[in-house]
């Protein structure tokens, strides 16, 4: 088995002395178009953080068995080389991208991700809101184990990427120079990824790589100054309550389902589906799929095509997104 440390841990030391080294900056050096600190935002968050740690001991048991029986039963094996690295790093950032997108256009999935997207504040603390589900992106990576690679690497890769999202998580950098911004992640594209302005909406999901989200129609330039947080955001800064609100919903929504059909859209549509009225006589039907993410403008993000809803995300290319956060049509926030 190879030998590869976590990346996490190893950067904690960094990661505090940075957050403080933000604090700091907002305190000596004010800006007024930035969000900043809150104390007890940024505590929930630290501690979502802390959180995250332990439950992931705990998933991490039935997850590296899973792995460990798909390593054994493949007949290809990558070893772990100074040039083969490189190349998991890169499959691994591509497979973040669906899983990813994923935990954002299914609900279920969603249920994990929110918590990341939870804060109405944008800063190095927010990168450490992290959620203690996350026995829901293990599915994602499988391709990777069936190619030979050890699960050991597969770690060492995600933390690696987990690592470099810490530091786009900021408002104190503007963009960076245009070669830059075009292949890699950078707090410009982020920005954009956690604002709850329609047309920005289920955007920018690269890991360390912008260009998978160029690739795939994804890809939103930041235009207007995001408006952070969720469509209706919580109101609470109690950890449980932060970590399993969507989880909540679901049930709520599914005890209150009209019929099966119902019920599977309620746990495996998008976030904010909803079913059509009941005609006499026969079953709900469907206001329709959550539309696909369509190609973007780099002059602009996408518009959405019809009145805004919580079914998809936005769609077609055109003027800049709107102004404040949207509304949820039920339970599900965004």
């Amino acid at each position: 088995m190879p030998h590869l440390p976590n990346a996490v841990l190893w950067s904690i030391p960094a990661f505090v002395l940075l957050a403080v080294v933000e604090m700091a900056s907002y305190r000596f050096h004010p800006d007024d178009d930035a969000e900043g600190y809150a104390a007890k935002d940024a505590a929930t968050s630290v501690t979502m953080g802390l959180g995250s740690l332990v439950f992931d001991l705990v998933w991490k048991i039935p997850i590296v068995a899973i792995y460990a029986a798909i390593y054994e039963l493949t007949p290809l094996h990558v070893p772990v080389l100074w040039w083969t690295l490189p190349l998991m790093l890169l499959a691994q950032d591509f497979f973040y991208y669906w899983s990813h997108r994923g935990h954002h256009v299914i609900r279920i999935l969603w249920a994990c991700h929110v918590v990341h997207h939870s804060s109405r504040n944008f800063n190095f603390t927010t990168a450490l809101r992290q959620p203690w589900t996350t026995w829901t992106v293990w599915p994602f990576y499988v391709p990777m184990i069936a190619l030979g690679v050890h699960p050991a690497a597969v770690a060492f890769c995600s933390s690696v990427n987990l690592v470099y999202q810490f530091w786009i998580h900021t408002e104190r950098i503007g963009t960076l120079p245009r070669p830059i911004e075009f292949v890699f992640n950078t707090p410009s594209h982020h920005r954009v990824h956690h604002a709850s302005q329609g047309g920005y909406l289920d955007r920018n999901f690269g890991g360390i790589l912008i260009v998978w989200d160029r690739l795939f129609g994804s890809f939103v330039p930041e235009i207007e100054r995001p408006v952070y947080g969720l469509t209706k955001n919580i109101d609470t800064y109690n950890p449980l309550r932060v970590a399993t609100h969507e989880y909540a919903a679901i049930a709520r929504d599914i005890a209150a389902a009209r019929g099966w059909r119902e019920r599977a859209g309620r746990v495996f549509r998008g976030p904010g589906w909803q079913p059509g009225p009941v005609p006499e006589g026969g079953l709900a039907t469907e206001t329709g799929p959550a539309t696909e993410i369509g190609p973007a403008t780099e002059t602009g993000p996408a518009t959405e095509t019809g009145p805004a809803t919580e079914t998809g995300p936005a769609t077609e290319p055109g003027s800049p997104p709107e102004a404040g956060p949207r509304e949820p049509v039920g339970e599900s926030v965004r």
